[in-house]
């Protein structure tokens, strides 16, 4: 490393030059040419905010975290145990590395060396996330007088004789949502001891816990303090997130119960250049879909920027969407290397989930300490994994939340020392958006968590679970607003109502005797069974694809990646759950294309503003997906294959506008360019739609048609992609001033002269993205903007 650079001296303007240096080297050097910035921004260090250990923790808790290596607590630290202490709810929501663990450690231990008897659960997404924690709870009780703690793994791949142990004896039990559901409040008389003493229940990173995952665990969280309450215990829980809007409301909507949110972050952060990148669009005469302009991947440049990086000696960690693009990045770089100096391809590596546990550490190990000065990962390094104090992070592609995108950059910059964070847009709406409009980046967070318990497709098989796991009361199907619910459930035999069978004499609801209502539960938010994919030649099951997104992803000819191997889709059997696979590397990636209708089956909110009516709306949607698209690495298409596969209904939730057909013609459309203009406005609001709610554009999906049947009108559509829908939709229509506004951004920023996968552009276009107006879709959205006028979507939210 260049340790002799002056600019990397201690003290608040050499901590921003060092950043900037990094940057100026990246800019000039020949490997990555020309400018592509659209924004630098200088972010300050900030100061630690210390505090004393708080009076009521255990001195040996102290003790051992002081072991550990922690001298003295952060306010924030202090703040989030002190609430929990006091038996108070709490989310702590602060940045990556400010020591979020310490906040549940010093009174979950402290809890449970005063009473022999007390329980603790800890939650995580990930197993990866829960081993880590659990190995430093480990080391905290290592040595009496905490030794007889307990910590203990419970997870898929714990064995049978470890998990009798755990039951027994275990007092903090480490899991995941999925275990919780399954294989804990399924049987949770063998848990009896653990439920009756449970006095804290710990969520680490809650704030991946959206959209339809996060209904679901929001529903087990619900069915574990119901559980616990039958027991006599009532734990208070203790949420960890990263630095998003409304914690406290979404910690309350993911428990169903108060919470406080502690978000005055007091863990010293060292100064960041936060740079902002957009990859040009390729000549030469490379074209996308329909003749479409093609930009230069954000993978590609990563690789180059990073061996820039790995040149000047930076330790750098590169963020990118997927395992099989983690890969190539890291072989890019290794190659661009190799020319400058043989040394250095040693010295890259990638980094990502599907790697043996002891190889993930050996690379965590060599990253801090040096000896690694690159890696490429996938999100697997954004989650609690202790690595922190890197000279740079490159993010290749939105991760797709403002949180996300905080978590990657806290990677970067030591205590006392300057770094640099560089996002490079992908060809994507919302990507191009964020990289010329910074304020909706850099700014607070603009998109909100999203849940939705009340989801009848989420809520009903978890009613029938809470059931059998005990009888549900009248006053409990009220308050889960699920009456008209369980009585249809009742009529299709899954579940029966029996009068006066508690001790007070009201009813109880029963499952039937031979249902199973846990097996047909996915937490994972699958829509429909799972569909194996298996090799064909050798009979192995890789892993699994829920059966409503099968069609898409599975169909024959398909090119499907598996832990950084390429497969070939030879059959799709949807009514055995089966994709066939065979083992190739065709050189070029698939997407398929769909025909979508849409049926509005009851409007459930409307506005009207002159010429435009926004509404939200319980809908039907029809897809068959008609054939699959072959693209080179480069972007450039090369034919549609067409498929014949059988259409799926979707029940669901969209957001939809209508204009007027004067409205149209004032803003200088006519009606041979209404069709292109409403598609592109479509597609570019799908693609902006997660910067006002946290979902990716793979959730949803959109219809645009100059005259529906259902409104009469031209009409535009934006809709959940799960049954009953997941939230994303209601979120549009709530924000949908400054969706549409964002929208219209996005268009106007991108460069390219008639539409390209930047803006108007879908890469799931059933149509061929055909016809498409790209100044048609502008002059829509002004116009419809103008209707709305300037009010505040926020008003109107509950």
């Amino acid at each position: 490393m260049n340790g002799g650079d002056p600019a990397r001296r201690s003290g608040d303007n050499s901590d921003i030059r060092y950043g900037r240096s990094l940057l100026n080297r990246v800019l000039n050097s020949p490997i990555s040419g020309d400018s592509r910035l659209t924004h630098v921004s200088e972010l300050p260090p900030r100061a630690a905010q210390v505090t004393k250990w708080p009076e009521w923790t255990s001195p040996d808790v102290i003790a051992a975290v002081q072991a550990a290596g922690i001298t003295e607590p952060w306010s924030h630290q202090s703040r989030a145990a002190d609430l929990a202490a006091a038996g108070r709810h709490v989310v702590v929501s602060t940045g990556t590395a400010s020591g979020k663990s310490l906040a549940y450690q010093l009174p979950v231990l402290t809890a449970l060396q005063a009473d022999p008897r007390a329980t603790a659960l800890y939650l995580s997404p990930t197993k990866a996330l829960g081993a880590d924690q659990l190995r430093t709870v480990n080391e905290l009780t290592s040595e009496d007088p905490l030794r007889n703690i307990y910590p203990a793994p419970y997870d898929g791949d714990t064995p049978a004789e470890i998990r009798q142990w755990v039951r027994a004896h275990a007092r903090w039990v480490f899991t995941n949502p999925d275990m919780l559901h399954v294989g804990m409040l399924r049987s949770h008389q063998r848990w009896a001891r653990l439920l009756r003493q449970l006095k804290y229940v710990v969520v680490d990173e809650c704030h991946v816990y959206r959209g339809v995952f996060g209904s679901h665990v929001a529903l087990v969280l619900r069915r574990l303090r119901r559980l616990a309450e039958r027991y006599g215990a009532d734990p208070v829980f203790v949420l960890c997130s990263a630095t998003t809007a409304e914690p406290a409301a979404t910690a309350e909507k993911l428990i169903g119960a108060p919470c406080i949110a502690v978000t005055d972050d007091g863990s010293p952060q060292g100064a960041r250049t936060v740079a902002l990148w957009e990859p040009p669009l390729l000549g030469g005469g490379v074209t996308g879909e329909n003749g479409a302009a093609v930009r230069r991947s954000a993978g590609a440049e990563a690789a180059t920027v990073m061996a820039d990086l790995v040149v000047q000696g930076a330790r750098t960690l590169t963020f990118v969407r997927s395992r099989r693009g983690a890969e190539l990045v890291a072989m890019d770089t290794r190659r661009l290397l190799a020319d400058v100096n043989t040394e250095l391809p040693g010295r890259v590596a990638a980094y990502r989930a599907g790697y043996l546990a002891e190889d993930r550490r050996a690379l965590e190990a060599a990253l801090s300490e040096g000896s690694l000065l690159g890696a490429a990962t996938t999100n697997a390094l954004e989650l609690g994994v202790d690595i922190a104090g890197l000279d740079a992070v490159v993010v290749a592609g939105y991760p797709g939340t403002v949180a996300s995108f905080w978590q990657q950059a806290g990677r970067a910059g030591r205590r006392t020392q300057g770094s640099l964070v560089l996002l490079i847009a992908r060809d994507d709406p919302l990507d191009t958006y964020l990289v010329h409009h910074p304020e909706a980046l850099l700014g607070r967070p603009l998109e909100a968590t999203i849940t939705d318990p009340h989801n009848p497709y989420v809520l009903g098989p978890h009613l029938l679970c809470a059931a059998l796991e005990q009888p549900l009361s009248d006053t409990e199907v009220h308050a889960f607003q699920a009456w008209e619910l369980l009585s249809d459930l009742a009529e299709q035999g899954l579940i029966r109502r029996r009068a006066g069978v508690a001790r007070d004499g009201s009813a109880r609801w029963f499952v039937t005797a031979d249902a199973h209502p846990h097996d047909a539960v996915d937490v994972r938010g699958g829509i429909g069974t799972a569909v194996a994919v298996v090799d064909g030649e050798s009979g192995r099951m890789l892993g699994t694809t829920d059966a409503g997104r099968a069609p898409a992803t599975l169909h024959p000819g398909a090119v499907h990646l598996h832990q950084g191997e390429s497969y070939v889709v030879d059959e799709l059997d949807l009514e055995e759950g089966v994709a066939l696979v065979h083992a190739d590397t065709p050189g070029w990636s698939t997407s398929a294309r769909a025909v979508t209708s849409l049926e509005i089956e009851a409007v459930t909110e409307e506005r009207r503003y002159g010429s435009v009516t926004t509404a939200l709306a319980q809908v039907l949607v029809t897809r068959q997906v008609v054939g699959y698209l072959r693209r080179l690495p480069s972007g450039e298409v090369l034919d549609m294959v067409p498929l014949d596969l059988p259409a799926q209904i979707l029940p669901t939730r969209a957001v939809f506008y209508t204009v007027t057909p004067d409205l149209l013609a004032r803003a200088g459309i006519d009606a041979g360019r209404a069709g292109g203009a409403l598609h592109a406005a479509e597609h570019a609001a799908i693609g902006m739609l997660p910067l006002v709610a946290t979902c990716d554009r793979w959730d949803i999906g959109g219809v645009s048609t100059a005259e529906h049947t259902d409104t009469g009108l031209p009409t535009v559509f934006v809709y959940d992609g799960h049954p009953g829908g997941a939230g994303f939709a209601e979120r549009g229509f709530l924000q949908l001033r400054h969706w549409l506004t964002a929208t219209l951004g996005a268009i106007d920023s991108c460069a390219c002269a008639n539409g390209c996968p930047s803006c108007v552009q879908s890469p799931k276009c059933g149509n061929g993205n055909n016809p498409l107006d790209k100044a048609g879709a502008a002059r829509l959205l002004r116009a419809v903007l103008a209707e709305l006028g300037e009010g505040d979507d926020d008003r109107s939210e509950p």
